[in-house]
């Protein structure tokens, strides 16, 4: 099959309600409305579950797992002093604490 034919499209079910959408896998189908069949067809065989979402995989955007550290590391926690108990002066009206 060719990309251009059968574009790929990335799929997602909710469980149930108050849940999040997870991701469960990927298919190909010539539209969304071929996609959510197969998806349906394919994932939800039991009835387990209650929302499905397809995206075309071209459409997500994703960050570059090379550039973990710049994306995902913490900063400087000196930087972030509200975080300490040292930081809020206590009143003296509310004496031992």
């Amino acid at each position: 099959m060719q990309e251009a034919n059968t574009p790929l499209f990335e799929v997602f079910l909710r469980p149930r309600n108050g849940l999040a959408h997870l991701h469960v896998g990927s298919i190909h189908a010539a539209d969304e409305a071929m996609a959510l069949q197969c998806a349906r067809d394919v994932y939800t065989r039991r009835g387990e579950a209650k929302s499905i979402w397809v995206v075309r995989s071209i459409h997500i955007a994703a960050s570059n797992p090379g550039e973990k550290d710049v994306n995902f590391s913490p900063s400087d926690p000196d930087y972030k002093p509200y975080r300490h108990p040292t930081f809020y002066e206590i009143p003296s009206e509310i004496g031992h604490m």
